[in-house]
């Protein structure tokens, strides 16, 4: 991990302090690891489902 966050810095350019490199290693493979169980989770459509979507009224209407 601590190899990818170095390397990845420095593609995209970021300064990443050599000190805090580790830690934000250590971060990055915290939230993989959170995102790896959630990926694993096994869920049906109705188990969350999403809300209905709507918009509001563009330009607001009068009296709103």
């Amino acid at each position: 991990m601590l190899a990818y966050v170095t390397a990845a810095a420095r593609l995209v350019g970021l300064p990443l302090d050599a000190s805090r490199a580790p830690s934000v290693a250590m971060h990055l493979g915290r939230t993989a690891a959170l995102a790896q169980a959630l990926e694993s989770a096994v869920l049906a459509p109705d188990d969350e489902p999403a809300e209905v979507y709507c918009p509001a009224p563009f330009p607001p209407e009068a009296g709103t």
